[in-house]
């Protein structure tokens, strides 16, 4: 998409702080991290939310979790636990409309979440 920051961070336009790619995803570090650990992990192709998903993108769904799980492991937060989300819409606190996950760890989180 031609306005798309995350489209043009996985372009290569804009930079950030990578910390995974494959060719399905991208994981980059959270410019205005909630929590020790805030990782953004974003599927290379532009879907705007959950909303718009296909039958076919269910593979880079799960790999999303794979990648969140195995980078948790990596940042040694998966015994104390982890979170990961996903906002659909404004209203939910979706402020860049490319499908993304964040993986937050390294601070007790609450529940409901606000």
């Amino acid at each position: 998409m031609e306005n798309c920051l995350f489209c043009k961070i996985i372009a290569g336009e804009i930079s950030a702080k990578k910390v995974y790619e494959d060719d399905l995803i991208i994981a980059i570090e959270d410019i205005a991290p909630v929590a020790p650990l805030h990782l953004l992990l974003i599927p290379k192709k532009h879907t705007v939310n959950s909303l718009d998903l296909l039958p076919e993108d269910a593979p880079v769904v799960g790999h999303v979790f794979q990648i969140a799980a195995r980078l948790a492991k990596e940042h040694g937060m998966a015994e104390s636990g982890f979170r990961i989300v996903n906002n659909n819409n404004a209203g939910a606190g979706q402020s860049v409309f490319h499908l993304h996950f964040h993986l937050m760890a390294g601070r007790r989180f609450t529940w409901p979440p606000g």
